[in-house]
């Protein structure tokens, strides 16, 4: 693997970005700039820093606590081709895949005919959260997600 990936920061215990305990990979850049978003510091694309997915890799290997990986962002789709490669790798450890999207997974399959490596982190992963974060339809009693119109969408059962 030789995509380096331009990430905000990882977090190797979370209990709130998908089921049991996650590490998440939050990449940088983001065009979607929604209201209130709980990651205003990913939006730049030139932010954040080249991470090695080799490291990431190692890192999840590491802790046999974890029971997968998850991207966030920013907007992960930005930067598919490097986390599709990623994405085998933790698949191939025997973990579990979310991703994020303020996409909705209709644009993402629109998308993914011009761009295959969209078409291949979905076959990757396990479950999407999609669409934008509405300010407006913000609910805190929600699983995973923060607003009313941002789906979890079982992946795997779609295959």
């Amino acid at each position: 693997m030789s995509n380096l990936l331009r990430i905000s920061g990882c977090v190797s215990d979370s209990i709130v970005d998908g089921p049991g305990m996650r590490y998440v990979v939050f990449v940088q850049g983001c065009p979607h700039h929604c209201p209130g978003c709980h990651n205003p510091q990913t939006h730049d694309f030139a932010g954040g820093y080249l991470a090695d997915p080799q490291e990431i890799v190692r890192q999840v290997q590491a802790d046999p606590l974890i029971s997968g990986v998850t991207f966030s962002g920013g907007e992960p789709f930005c930067q598919a081709q490097a986390l599709s490669e990623l994405g085998a790798q933790i698949k191939q450890l025997g973990k579990n895949l979310v991703v994020y999207s303020g996409y909705t997974y209709e644009q993402l399959l629109q998308k993914g005919e011009q761009e295959p490596a969209i078409l291949e982190l979905l076959k990757l992963a396990d479950l999407l959260i999609d669409g934008p974060y509405v300010e407006a339809q913000r609910d805190l009693s929600l699983q995973y997600r923060g607003s009313s119109n941002q789906r979890l969408i079982d992946l795997k059962a779609l295959r």
